[in-house]
């Protein structure tokens, strides 16, 4: 009956994205600042591109009409190369010896390329003829003034910066980050580096969650480690109110044990509690509420299954706040089943699995024969997760299957 009770996955994610279409606010940065980020705003061209026809290819600028007539000997009155334009016009049977990327003077509705011509001193003699407009980038080719290239929530790369500096923008309005703290919980956890007692193990999540919160557009903000006392998880709640987060995340204490106090420490700091635990394997004891401005995440402590709840709604909450429209979108992608699977229970399954490539080019999932979640070699050693439906029945090998890559959204 209990299982019963739990929260879907799907369900969850909604319930998390609810009210996160952001982005929380706008900052003008440098363009030489903003790779990785997300526009805050629509971004239109403050020029056309190119500004004037330009020659697409190195050659003669020259009247189509004038090589209609053979043989045709055509006189050179200048030249004309990448800002040094020809400030002159092309009249009867004269041409303008012109580079790629130069303005077509005036007159010129053509480029006769060079290997179709043969120069003696001031004259050019035309070996082909040509029509109109060939070998001319038109003004305004790829885009004009007023052109809305690109839209509020788009991740900036390399492609989408060099659009922008082509647009004449110096700088750009990019969504403000969210500041996400992360406080690991626990009376047996230290810091890595440090000696731990004999009951004591290195804390390794919170550096995990700080990477996914990098790579999903966010800010982690380092809370340490709050012991196994109300005391303490108070003053790490409060040290996130006090850093502005918008993003609270807790590592440990979510479950039921007699230790399990940062659902209960929430709480008394005014949580105002949506859901606790989904029907999901690794990752049911997740929390999610609000605590005035911020969000709160509790994830579970085991690590697989912290990152696991990671991909699935930290990294989406963090792009819906920075404003992607697609922050909810599948994650999975198909593959077939390179060995047979049992049947599954109540819970969705995401089991850490290799991947070989097949003959069709179709990915071939096997996931690994140990899938406890407070194992992290398995997990540096998985490429993807295979997803296991609730009650999914037998499958066997080359069934098809869905899949989450582990570096999705890291790369």
């Amino acid at each position: 009956m209990v299982e019963e009770t739990l929260l879907s996955v799907g369900d969850a994610l909604e319930r998390v994205l609810a009210g996160a279409a952001g982005p929380l606010g706008t900052e003008l940065l440098e363009l030489q600042h903003c790779f990785g980020r997300r526009l805050g705003q629509d971004l239109a061209a403050l020029r056309s591109q190119p500004p004037v026809a330009v020659s697409a290819m190195d050659g003669y600028a020259v009247r189509a009409a004038d090589l209609a007539v053979r043989p045709a000997r055509l006189e050179v009155v200048g030249q004309s190369a990448a800002g040094h334009g020809f400030g002159g016009a092309v009249g009867e049977r004269q041409a303008v010896r012109i580079f790629t990327g130069a303005p077509v003077p005036a007159g010129a509705d053509c480029v006769l390329v060079q290997e179709k011509a043969q120069q003696d001193g001031d004259h050019v003699t035309a070996l082909e003829t040509v029509q109109a407009g060939r070998n001319i980038r038109r003004a305004g080719l790829d885009f004009n003034t007023g052109d809305v290239l690109l839209r509020a929530g788009r991740r900036l790369g390399a492609t989408e910066l060099a659009l922008a500096a082509a647009m004449n923008h110096a700088r750009l309005p990019v969504a403000r980050q969210p500041r996400v703290a992360i406080l690991a919980t626990g009376d047996e956890l230290v810091p890595p580096g440090a000696t731990p007692g004999p009951d004591q193990i290195v804390a390794s999540n919170s550096h995990a969650i700080a990477a996914y919160v990098t790579a999903a557009g966010g800010v982690p903000v380092d809370l340490g480690i709050a012991g196994d006392s109300f005391d303490a998880l108070e003053r790490g709640i409060r040290a996130a109110r006090t850093a502005e987060a918008d993003i609270l995340v807790t590592l440990g204490g979510a479950s039921v044990g007699d230790h399990d106090l940062v659902k209960s420490a929430l709480t008394r700091e005014g949580m105002q509690l949506d859901f606790w635990r989904i029907a999901m394997r690794p990752g049911k004891p997740l929390i999610f509420g609000r605590l005035g401005d911020t969000r709160i995440l509790g994830l579970p402590g085991n690590p697989v299954s912290s990152i696991v709840c990671a991909i699935l709604f930290l990294a989406p909450l963090i792009r819906a706040l920075c404003g992607d429209r697609h922050a909810g979108a599948d994650l999975t992608e198909p593959a077939l089943l390179a060995v047979d699977v049992g049947p599954n229970d109540a819970r969705q399954d995401y089991l850490r699995s290799a991947l070989t490539p097949s003959a069709n080019g179709m990915a071939m999932v096997t996931p690994f024969g140990r899938q406890d979640s407070s194992m992290l070699r398995i997990l540096a050693d998985a490429e993807c997760l295979l997803v296991r439906a609730p009650n999914a029945p037998p499958a066997m090998a080359g069934t098809a299957c869905r899949i989450i890559r582990l570096d999705h959204g890291m790369r």
